[in-house]
């Protein structure tokens, strides 16, 4: 599997897509003025204490005041504030690694026995503002790196347990314990695996310094203000999925190239040269077929293989997804044998779904029923295997007695959410319908279902006059394209009763020709 990175800078946005095989797998769109990102810092005050929930508001400077949860406080909060208080009283910064870490807090205590209304604390976006919710906020303060995460206050080291080898788990701890200061703690990143002492210890030294050129600014500034923010977006993706099967960069802005190609230079040299300055006519999404993707990837229904669909729907509660078997020809095989391929297709769809859309929370998935508990048993076993590389923390339950599965993905963002309609050139603009970028893609895919599944040969398709010119347009057309691809004979008619995206197909005495997709075999 080969990877690409295109990234799409605009004025007043920018929009990140990771190719894989050439498909859309990943896309993330950020304002340029955007602000309270995942991992920024800030001197926060306490602005609502909240013992029912045992929480207080914290005002970031975010229109929302921010939620502080008791267990986000972490159980070194006593030394982070007794840190906090020796650097605003002193005009030299104390050094952490000198000092006496102060005793855990009760990890079932009150929020009001530790916080007081108009305290000034150090806390970190956990989660950005979702809808009408703030951010979330910890005061377990972290700086992330591609092999570890350095968090201070806690003198100890872990391991991530996708790093399997015990051998390799333990070298990397007492590889970290040996060489970490004093008072700070290492989580140790699946991407540290087999990495040399000198590749772990440089990125330690960067993260330290990191900490150290930054707490400082509780000196200088009044509540609520920015102490650290994080790396922009773009490195952000790149320092957590950047691996060797990356080909190609392409940025259209010579700046955010810079800072990318700088970025890579530091953690692969050898692969410095991946990044590369798009300077191309079309829009750069365009040139790399995303756009086409996007279109057909973020509506509410998504097709997939062999005529099957989803139906994605979204609730303030949950996500729910529904399988539909569409027009797949089921003669081949059983109901149920046919209901388990359509599921195994639908849950390679629904992984790479997730993952695009960045879906979080709950989402439910109604596959097709199967009776067989080998299938059942199969389908979960599929799901867990294509979701084993999302980087999101997520939990997969079984199928229900109903054929329900139930999956927990971490919300950390706001879902992506893309409009696909665009306005109709029939009625200007006084409705919206369904995005026409695909619209001969789907008359190709009705021709095709015709001459093989149907086995008509010969037959004329209505469609609107607009339509029909541009199938038409040109010595190599569409139609032409159609005639010698399916061997056919094939008239097009304009025909101005219908609408944009309406097509009726009529055999050679006629007569219409019914389309309406098979009985589904939910």
């Amino acid at each position: 599997m080969t990877s690409e990175l295109v990234v799409d800078v605009q004025p007043n946005e920018i929009t990140i897509a990771v190719l894989e095989d050439k498909k859309l797998v990943e896309l993330q769109q950020e304002s340029q003025d955007g602000s309270f990102a995942v991992g920024n810092i800030y001197l926060g005050k306490v602005k609502k204490l909240m013992p029912a929930l045992n929480a207080a508001f914290v005002n970031v400077g975010h229109k929302k005041d921010a939620f502080l949860h008791y267990l986000d406080l972490g159980v070194e909060f006593n030394s982070i504030l007794n840190f906090q208080k020796l650097v605003e009283e002193k005009k030299k910064i104390p050094q952490l690694q000198k000092m006496k870490l102060q005793p855990e807090i009760d990890k079932e205590g009150s929020i009001s026995d530790i916080l007081k209304v108009g305290q000034e604390i150090l806390v970190q976006i956990a989660k950005e503002p979702i809808s009408t919710k703030g951010p979330r906020l910890t005061a377990e303060i972290s700086f992330a790196g591609r092999f570890m995460v350095l968090i201070p206050f806690i003198d100890r080291v872990s391991v991530s347990q996708k790093i399997k080898s015990r051998e390799e788990r333990a070298r990397l701890r007492q590889l970290i314990q040996s060489i970490k200061p004093k008072n700070f703690g290492v989580i140790i990143r699946t991407n540290a695996e087999g990495k040399r002492v000198a590749d772990l210890d440089a990125e330690l030294k960067v993260l330290v310094k990191r900490w150290e050129d930054n707490i400082g600014k509780i000196q200088k500034v009044k509540a609520p203000s920015l102490i650290f923010e994080e790396t922009g977006r773009t490195v952000a993706l790149l320092r957590d999925i950047f691996n060797p099967s990356f080909e190609q960069i392409h940025v259209n802005n010579r700046d955010v190239s810079k800072q990318i190609a700088e970025y890579v230079s530091i953690i692969a040299p050898d692969r410095k040269n991946i990044v590369k300055d798009y300077t191309g006519a079309l829009p750069i999404l365009d040139n790399f077929g995303i756009t086409k993707q996007v279109k057909s990837l973020f509506g509410k229904t998504v097709t997939f293989k062999n005529g099957a669909y989803l139906i994605i729907e979204h609730t303030e509660a949950l996500h729910v997804i529904d399988v539909n078997s569409g027009n797949r020809n089921k003669s081949k095989l059983g109901q149920e044998d046919s209901a388990f391929e359509v599921n195994v297709a639908a849950a390679e769809e629904i992984a790479r779904q997730l993952r695009l859309r960045d879906m979080g929370g709950i989402i439910v998935i109604d596959f097709i029923d199967m009776g067989k508990s080998d299938h059942r048993n199969k389908l979960l076993a599929k799901m867990q295997e294509l979701m084993a590389h999302d980087r999101a923390k997520h939990n997969i339950l079984p199928l229900s007695k109903f054929g329900l599965m139930q999956i927990t993905r971490q919300r950390v963002r706001p879902e992506m959410e893309v409009t696909t309609s665009e306005v109709c050139p029939t009625c200007f603009g006084k409705g919206k319908i369904k995005s026409s970028i695909l619209f001969t893609d789907t008359l190709e895919g009705k021709i095709d279902y015709l001459v093989n599944s149907l086995k008509v040969k010969k037959f004329s398709l209505h469609i609107h006059p607009y339509v029909a010119a541009f199938v038409q347009k040109g010595f190599f057309s569409l139609k032409y394209k159609w005639k010698k691809k399916y061997n056919v004979g094939m008239q097009i008619i304009p025909d101005q009763k219908l609408g944009f995206l309406q097509y009726v197909f009529y055999d050679r005495e006629g007569n219409e020709i019914d389309l309406k997709e098979e009985m589904e075999m939910k």
